[in-house]
């Protein structure tokens, strides 16, 4: 009995065969002249036989007609019918390609990218993946400047940022190693920041630096980050945790981008936060020194004043209070004992 893995030679070749016609539809192109129509090119099967192919293939011709004099919704019609009607053959991912594009001309935002999104999720093979990369990352690029679909094909629509940042994600999601992925996250921050939603404005920039380093944006990513950070920067006298982590970014910045021509800015942005950050440390020495004579705790406070922006005018101030615990220290010391005040007790 022979093993059960042979195959006859008839049926084996009955099965190369089979592959080869299949192989040959894969190879194919959908071509169109005004003079012969759709036609394939470069492989054997268009998915169809019979009656089903001489439909779907006068479906092609009937919207490509429609859409050469102009008649856009009819063509969108018919293109939309073969590629759910046919949704198996070749003619299907080129009839929602065209469809999708048709319909961004007439400010059908949301159905061109959801005809788009179609193509590339059922047909990721298509030779106009990229193009369609392309096409969806300027459906989402419009709708975050103000794009506005039509309202019964004559009143213009409201903007929706949100749907242009929904759009954007859906590009990083589709082809996360494209040159569009490190570009639609800059736009999505740049969104967030204009809704006022620095959360997502700061995980949006966040994910750039970090999944796309090598990226010619995220120089731009290291200064926005370090400038949003710096938005949130209220004074010396509220917490300064916004304010080391703009430090930080400024300084990546600097050390990662030396050429940049945006330097001058990181170093701005960077003087005005070591400025703050120390100037809160001050303040916190002013209360010991000041409020509970706690000498040594002045002094830590204060030379972390200096620690942080040495060679500023904060730091002058620093060391003058220095001098001034120095002697208050010395004066305390010199008094009789019975006269100390009593040591604060927290």
């Amino acid at each position: 009995m022979p093993p059960v893995f042979f195959i006859r030679p008839a049926i084996r070749l009955l099965l190369l065969a089979f592959a080869l016609a299949i192989s040959g539809r894969l190879a194919a192109e959908l071509i169109w002249t005004p003079e012969n129509g759709w036609k394939i090119e470069g492989g054997v099967l268009s998915g169809l036989v019979g009656n089903e192919g001489r439909n779907a293939l006068g479906l092609m011709n009937e919207a490509r007609e429609d859409e050469e004099k102009g008649r856009v919704r009819p063509a969108i019609k018919d293109y939309e019918r073969v590629g759910k009607r046919y949704s198996n053959s070749i003619y299907a991912p080129e009839a929602l390609y065209r469809a999708a594009k048709l319909q961004r001309e007439i400010r059908k935002y949301n159905k061109s990218f959801n005809n788009f999104q179609t193509v590339v999720s059922r047909y990721p093979n298509t030779t106009r993946f990229d193009e369609i990369i392309g096409e969806q990352y300027n459906l989402g690029a419009a709708l975050l400047n103000g794009a506005r679909g039509r309202f019964l094909w004559v009143f213009p629509g409201f903007t929706n940022r949100e749907k242009g940042i929904q759009f954007l994600e859906t590009v990083i999601f589709n082809a996360p190693y494209s040159d569009y992925a490190p570009l639609a996250l800059l736009d999505i921050a740049h969104a967030h920041q204009y809704l006022g939603e620095t959360a997502e404005t700061l995980y949006a920039l966040d994910r750039l630096v970090n999944n796309y380093g090598n990226s010619v944006l995220s120089p731009d990513a290291y200064l926005k980050l370090g400038e949003t950070y710096a938005s949130l920067v209220d004074s010396p006298y509220h917490d300064q945790g916004s304010t080391k982590e703009a430090v930080t970014y400024f300084e990546d910045f600097m050390i990662l981008y030396p050429g940049d021509n945006h330097v001058s800015a990181a170093e701005k942005g960077l003087a005005e936060m070591k400025t703050i950050l120390a100037e809160s440390k001050i303040k916190i020495a002013d209360f010991y020194f000041k409020r509970r004579d706690n000498y040594q705790a002045a002094r830590v406070f204060y030379n972390e004043a200096i620690t942080i922006y040495p060679d500023s005018p904060v730091a002058t101030t620093a060391r003058t209070r220095l001098g001034e615990v120095e002697a208050a220290a010395k004066a305390a010391a010199d008094l009789p004992q019975q006269k100390k005040r009593r040591p604060w007790v927290f």
